[in-house]
This record gives structure tokens, C-alpha cells and sequence, in this order.
């Protein structure tokens, strides 16, 4: 199959659409189930990219989840303690696979962003991972192969609608990439970068120790950003993105919406929140809604007179400013990776308040003293790369 006929692009007025090969050869795809769409392909090309990449820098199954072509998480199959399991709705799966633990983790990061997500999977889907998808609203997903038992678990969703993409491993796609916008065709060198031990090994502050977990973090957090619209940021802790601020203008913007990320994604750890008395019954997508208006400062939202009831047994107590900041004091060794430098030291000031202690970052501002000022006040350890990770 050289081409596949899409039912409409972006948007629906806009037709017609299509994938296709340029060169003549076959598409490295094969779709068992569904229809997918423009924008389902395009999050399903650059979420395959990046779980390879993760799978070769680490040697763990990974797993990534992608709206709106930019990751929502991703992560790497390390086992969920009692905690994550319970903050991301498998408590009651068992001892899942190391690719479902991956899933698990990148889904559940941010799951109000991961909501309708495309899924991609470095790994043969197995049966554990497809019993979590199959639970979730979701768009579709993307793996190297399916097995036979997972493959009949997915094809249930959607009423036998939900889009399953096998693709190539073995695809190389050609050394130039293209693109047209406004009739006129751009075209450059696939970003072919390896990040791997040694894109840390230039560390600019005091503090020079980076242990082999943080690697692992930094290189999570760099991939991660090598497909992420830029401007972009993103928080790294135990092999999962935690925090990822992707497409703004800013950088300190980029910072503070990752870091706030990353602050929901903690708080929701906190026992305060972990014991909340939601009602029998209650949606997990309501529940995440209720959490995320709970811990932010909108929180009469959902426990007001009136409204509270919906969703609670019992009236829960205020989650008060002091209370949060507590409980972030205590979120400690988090990665922080940027796709360009830091303009200002400003951005370090806001990384530490949610618990970074290692960043790497391209380096190359007039102000990179400036920075490194900033990190040596909090003994944080910083590696320049001196290479840029735009993603367009």
C-alpha cells in the first residue's frame, strides 16, 4: 500500500487528504483497526519516534501520549509504586507488565491533557497494556505489533472503531524531510541527534554530580522535548515526564505551566487529596476534573453548596495555599530539560519550587552566568549540550 486516503485533514473543510510515499514504496503502516485521521497520524508518527528513541537510550519499553502533536507524558516501564498506582487509576489491575507500568505512567502524568489521547508504544502491545487502553477515551494507538489476545482486546473499543496502527521497526526514513506551507516546499536534515551519557558530560555549576538515575531523567526529558512543539520545557522524575510546557512563546512561560504540571501532578500524592470521599460511581474523567479544581485555586468550583455533592459523599476540607506549599517542599531530585537556553535566571527560580535539582539546557545566552548563579544558590547541577532541540 503506497497511499492511504484520509477523511479529511486538520479540519473537516479541509479535503481532500491523504498519506502517501513521495518515492513510490510502501507505507511502513498497516491499520487493523479503525480509521485514523491527519492529526491521528501525525501524533502517531512523532509519539513512535520518540518511544524508540526512549527505548534505545534506556533499554526499557516505553510509552508516550500525544495530543494535538505535542506529548501529554511520557515514560519508561518502571514498576508504580502503591501511590502512582492509586493517583493513576490501576490500583485495581494487579501487577501490570513493564510496558503497561509505561503507559500507566505517561497517561497518567497529566491525565486531563491526556484525555483522547494517541497512544504510542515502543514495544509489542501485550494484553495488560491493551486491558488499560481499552479503559481509557482514547483515540488510538501505535506499536511495533499486537498480541494476538491484545489485538482482540482493542478491536472491542469504539464499538470496533478505535484506530490500531502496526508499524515497520525496521523503517529508515529518508536522510531529507519536506514540507509545504502556503505552496511553498521547506525542506531539511532529519534532527538524526543521539542523546545518550555523554550529551551531559559539560556540567557548568558547583554542584558537578549527576547520578545515573538523573541521566536517565535528563535524557527522558530531552527526548521528550526533541518532539515537542517549541517553546519547550519538561520536568522529569523516576523514568516519567511529570511536567511538560509545550508551544509557548516564553520560556518562563514554557517553565512555570510545566512546573505547575508537575506541583498538580505531586499534590495529587499528597494524602489530603489520595483520601478525597468521592461518590460511588463517579467517572474517572469526573474525578480527575473534580482533583485538578481541588488542588488549583478554583476550588470553590467544585465545593460550593450546591456542587460539592455531586461528586463527594462528604464535604471535603479546603486544600489551603500553606498546606500545598508544604506538601511541595517535600518533592525533591526532579530533572529539568529545555529546548533552548534560559534567557533569565528567573526560570531556575521557578524550577526550584518544584524540587529540580538537575537541568540541562543548550547554553549560549548572555546571561548564562546569570544562570549558573542561580543554580549554584540552590546547589543545583546544571549540564550545557550546546545543541538546540526546536521541534516545529
Amino acid at each position: 500500500m503506497n497511499e492511504l486516503e484520509l477523511k479529511y485533514g486538520c479540519n473537516p473543510n479541509q479535503k481532500p487528504s491523504r498519506i502517501y510515499m513521495e518515492d513510490g514504496s510502501e507505507l511502513p503502516i498497516k491499520v487493523l483497526c479503525g480509521r485514523p485521521g491527519y492529526i491521528n497520524f501525525l501524533d502517531a508518527f512523532n509519539g513512535w519516534q520518540l518511544v524508540s528513541e526512549l527505548k534505545k537510550a534506556t533499554g526499557l519499553p516505553a510509552a508516550t501520549s500525544f495530543k494535538h502533536v505535542s506529548p501529554a507524558g511520557a515514560a519508561v516501564g518502571l514498576p508504580l509504586d502503591e501511590t502512582l498506582a492509586k493517583i493513576y487509576w490501576v490500583d485495581d489491575l494487579g501487577e501490570l507488565s513493564p510496558l503497561a507500568c509505561a503507559y500507566a505512567r505517561a497517561r497518567g502524568a497529566d491525565r486531563m491533557s491526556s484525555f483522547g489521547d494517541f497512544i504510542s508504544l515502543s514495544d509489542v502491545c501485550d494484553a495488560d497494556t491493551a486491558r488499560l487502553i481499552k479503559r481509557e477515551v482514547s483515540d488510538g494507538v501505535i506499536a511495533p505489533g499486537y498480541e494476538p489476545e491484545a489485538l482482540e482486546i482493542l478491536k472491542q473499543k469504539k464499538k470496533g472503531n478505535y484506530n490500531v496502527i502496526q508499524i515497520d521497526p525496521d523503517y529508515v526514513p529518508a536522510p531529507l524531510e519536506r514540507k509545504e506551507v502556503y505552496g511553498i516546499t521547506f525542506e531539511q536534515g532529519r534532527n538524526e541527534l543521539v542523546i545518550d551519557d555523554e550529551f551531559f558530560a559539560n556540567v557548568v555549576t558547583e554542584n558537578k554530580e549527576i547520578p545515573e538515575s538523573a541521566k536517565i531523567d535528563l535524557a527522558i526529558s530531552m527526548i521528550t522535548l526533541k518532539y515537542t512543539q517549541s517553546n519547550s520545557v519538561c520536568y522529569v522524575k523516576g523514568g516519567q515526564a511529570i511536567g511538560i510546557g509545550a508551544g509557548q512563546q516564553s520560556r518562563i512561560h514554557c517553565t512555570r505551566l510545566a512546573g505547575q504540571k508537575a506541583d498538580n501532578w505531586w499534590l495529587r500524592q499528597c494524602p489530603k487529596v489520595l483520601g478525597l470521599p468521592f461518590r460511588d460511581g463517579i467517572k474517572r474523567a469526573d474525578r480527575d476534573n473534580a482533583i485538578d479544581l481541588y488542588i488549583g485555586d478554583e476550588y470553590m468550583d467544585v465545593l460550593a453548596d450546591g456542587v460539592w455533592e455531586n461528586t463527594f459523599k462528604v464535604k471535603p476540607e479546603v486544600f489551603t495555599r500553606e498546606e500545598k506549599r508544604e506538601w511541595l517542599d517535600k518533592l525533591t531530585d526532579v530533572a529539568l530539560g529545555s529546548d533552548a537556553f534560559f534567557p533569565f535566571g528567573d526560570n531556575i527560580e521557578r524550577a526550584h519550587k518544584s524540587g529540580v535539582k538537575y537541568v540541562a539546557q543548550p547554553g549560549g545566552s548572555v546571561r548564562d552566568d546569570n544562570v549558573i548563579d542561580v543554580c549554584n544558590k540552590y546547589q543545583m547541577a546544571m549540564a550545557f549540550t550546546g545543541l538546540r532541540l526546536f521541534h516545529h
